[in-house]
């Protein structure tokens, strides 16, 4: 099933649209991504290549919201080495049923104590740029995670709800975090099971890119830092039409003129089922 797959969580991916995770990395994994996360919210990016989403910097940020950057593995090897993992690939390609998996974005996220919330969104209806227009995530949590410290939440079966027009979400320290995702609760009729990802540090979850999920401010003393694998299929290709929608904007910078190619040089391929996998790739950690 995939080196961090079990029958037991594939099934609850698919009856849920999450899976819950206990091991993901190890505690000195852990520790060494701490130190670098200190570095890159200072703008410290060890390969001189910044990450493409710069949402947050010491000094300048607003210390209310959670710190993130997006695709921070062009900017750190460390990084780089966890998120481009071939087991994290093949592990999310067998849960989405992809005949492999790519990387689309990482998020670095860092939520100090009374950092403000995320609002509840799902993470396809972004995703209008790239076809087939699918998503599967891996959240990692790099602090031990409870309920009251804000981690991600997600409404069990909610990838089984309606696709159809979203209502808007608003993303970063909305006043009412669940909105969007109540409303769309009361539009199926149904009343939310919200689930909290309580973890320990090196743990985290799996889930489905129609999920509704976001998370809570941070009521806890401790901090709650998380990275987080977004993967499409290996076989995804640019969408022109869905370019402005979305992270379009940002992504499509990597579209050639002629084609629909997503070139792997900017969309790595971490695992196929036929043995393909980006050359040059770094080796996950021990």
């Amino acid at each position: 099933m995939g080196a961090h797959v079990t029958h037991e969580i594939a099934a609850g991916f698919d009856a849920d649209g999450f899976a819950v995770v206990d091991r993901l990395v190890s505690d000195e994994v852990v520790v060494a991504l701490h130190d670098r996360f200190e570095r890159l919210f200072r703008g410290e990016f060890e390969t001189g290549v910044a990450p493409d989403e710069v949402n947050w910097q010491e000094g300048t940020g607003d210390p209310a919201l959670t710190r993130q950057l997006c695709n921070a593995w062009r900017a750190d090897r460390l990084v780089a080495s966890v998120v481009l993992s071939p087991a994290l690939g093949e592990s999310l390609a067998r849960l989405a049923g992809w005949p492999g998996a790519r990387i689309i974005q990482d998020n670095v996220l860092w939520k100090p104590p009374g950092a403000r919330s995320v609002g509840f969104h799902r993470d396809n209806a972004y995703l209008d740029w790239y076809r087939p227009r699918e998503m599967a995530t891996c959240w990692i949590a790099l602090d031990p995670t409870s309920s009251s410290s804000g981690p991600v939440a997600f409404a069990r079966g909610s990838h089984r709800w309606s696709t159809g027009a979203d209502p808007a979400m608003d993303f970063h320290g909305p006043d009412d975090h669940r909105a969007a995702m109540d409303d769309a609760a009361a539009v199926e009729g149904v009343v939310p099971d919200v689930v909290p990802v309580e973890v320990p540090a090196g743990g985290g979850s799996f889930h489905h890119g129609w999920t509704w999920h976001g998370s809570d401010v941070n009521r806890s003393d401790v901090q709650r830092r998380a990275l987080v694998v977004h993967c499409a299929s290996s076989d995804a290709r640019f969408h022109r039409p869905g370019f402005a929608e979305g992270n379009g904007p940002v992504y499509s910078r990597y579209a050639r003129p002629d084609d629909d190619v997503m070139d792997e040089a900017h969309f790595p391929v971490l695992w196929t089922a036929d043995g393909h996998r980006t050359p040059g790739l770094p080796e996950p950690p021990a």
